[in-house]
């Protein structure tokens, strides 16, 4: 069986077709992958890391400082269209399957106009505009949360939840361990905050943070801080003083920060998310108020609207979120209530792997 995969952009759509990907490998060993990406390194890194053949094409994404730019778009939308066809004709491929992003869209659209089985998975509550285009064409659509609207007959549209890699659903390691991994060894009795920014890091949180980290010494805990890549220089050199506090452009390896975090703050992407309700830890959310259709902020509220999560506003975080840390900290029944609560999503995303997989392979065998 030969697997086409199209991904691309941040963690939010690669992640999630590695994820997928490792789930029909469970139930195919012999199955053959080949990953479509755009020419970020970074991604390119995170698939090869996962242990998957990539291949490049040209499309890029709609720059909104540059109208300059956007006038080349349909130039890159041709010539991607174009090799996504030469790659199609010589890779062959059984079924097609695209995380979102416009990274995808050539790939899965050429696909689906030659009748190849082909397969979106939308992870956030409102749908991207790529998943929605393509939507209309494809044989299945799967989806992060209930009642995702897209402008095409229901009866392709499945609920999975978010698939997440197999290593955060069944690493098991002990705390101490982590805190060790983080040279946290001689504060193994401190308890330890979180501070997850996204792919692409969050100012807002990195400037709070900032602001108030005499503050958090106070507060006698310690700090997993990823900034992402672009905030990290000057917040190292910052913290040089702190030994508390461990700051990292960005984790591969998030199962060793969930396992040493007693509380979490995040942004509220949607494979965050489903990685949080899979450890089930205490959480603050602070959605991005600059994504499209505000889409984080609707990914979080029904974990809110049911007290699994403590939201917080862009708006309310620079004078809202240490108090609101300090105060969660000091409050162990808090603590245990927002996990109890948070529950009630864990089935929701820890076996989406499998149902995305199962949905794929479904696909195929039936052709």
């Amino acid at each position: 069986m030969r697997i086409l995969v199209g991904c691309g952009g941040t963690g939010g759509h690669i992640y999630p077709a590695i994820a997928i990907a490792d789930g029909i490998k469970k139930q195919v060993p012999d199955a053959v992958f080949l990953f479509v990406g755009t020419k970020k390194s970074s991604e390119v890194g995170l698939v090869v890391t996962a242990g998957y053949p990539i291949v490049r094409i040209s499309i890029k994404g709609f720059q909104r400082n540059s109208i300059l730019k956007n006038l080349l778009m349909p130039f890159f939308l041709l010539k991607s269209l174009y090799q996504a066809r030469r790659i199609i004709k010589s890779f062959k491929p059984d079924l097609v399957i695209g995380t979102g992003g416009y990274a995808s869209f050539p790939t899965l659209f050429v696909a689906s106009m030659q009748k190849i089985p082909t397969l979106i998975q939308e992870q956030n509550s409102v749908a991207g505009l790529t998943n929605r285009l393509l939507s209309r064409w494809v044989a299945k659509v799967c989806t992060g949360y209930p009642d995702v609207i897209f402008p095409c007959e229901k009866g392709k549209i499945v609920y999975t939840g978010n698939p997440i890699r197999s290593s955060l659903c069944t690493f098991q390691e002990d705390r101490m361990d982590a805190l060790e991994y983080f040279s946290f060894s001689s504060f193994q009795n401190k308890k330890c905050l979180l501070v997850v920014g996204g792919s692409g890091g969050a100012k807002i949180l990195n400037t709070t943070i900032l602001e108030w980290k005499d503050q958090l010494s106070n507060l006698d805990i310690q700090i997993i801080w990823i900034t992402g890549k672009r905030y990290f220089k000057p917040i190292k050199k910052a913290m040089s003083d702190y030994p508390y506090i461990k700051c990292y452009p960005y984790l591969s390896n998030m199962e060793m920060a969930y396992t040493a975090a007693d509380i979490v703050v995040s942004r509220a992407g949607a494979l965050s998310i489903a990685e949080l309700c899979v450890w089930r830890k205490p959480t603050i959310l602070v959605p991005s108020s600059n994504v499209v259709e505000d889409h984080q902020t609707k990914n979080s509220l029904s974990l809110a609207h049911h007290g699994a999560v403590i939201l917080i506003t862009d708006q309310e975080c620079p004078f809202l979120l240490i108090p609101k840390i300090v105060e969660l900290f000091n409050d162990e029944a808090q603590q245990l209530k927002l996990v109890k609560q948070m529950e009630l999503f864990t089935a929701s995303h820890a076996n989406a792997q499998d149902k995305v997989a199962a949905a794929a392979l479904d696909l195929v065998l039936s052709r």
